[in-house]
């Protein structure tokens, strides 16, 4: 695992910045083991992108709030988003355009699509 980071620090990627045509395609091989997917290290690594993108999101919206700026999205302080509907979400990009697109934006993306502000 330690060497997954190193290679991802290696390449001057911050976790979160794998493109959406690159999680999907790593998914997909999972998706074949079945459930034992869940224990593999790439299963891992997947999933902390997402989190990574969450936390980066999340101090985005919370520097926002604190300096009297208008959101971006209104999400709960908590909330649960499972594997199906993360999923659906990147699936739901056109094709020519997962590549140019970070799983970072992608969740910005889904905020703003699950969680709209209200009209003020």
């Amino acid at each position: 695992m330690a060497a997954l980071g190193a290679g991802v620090m290696l390449c001057g990627m911050a976790p979160g910045d794998m493109s959406v045509a690159t999680f999907l395609q790593r998914a997909s091989l999972l998706e074949r083991l079945g459930p034992l997917a869940i224990a593999t290290p790439e299963a891992q690594l997947l999933k902390g992108e997402v989190i990574a993108a969450g936390r980066r999101y999340k101090a985005r919206i919370d520097a926002d709030r604190k300096a009297g700026r208008k959101t971006a999205s209104c999400p709960p302080e908590s909330g649960t988003l499972t594997p199906e509907q993360w999923l659906a979400h990147l699936r739901s990009y056109p094709a020519q355009s997962r590549k140019m697109i970070s799983i970072y934006s992608a969740f910005d993306g889904l905020m703003r699509k699950r969680y709209p502000c209200p009209a003020q």
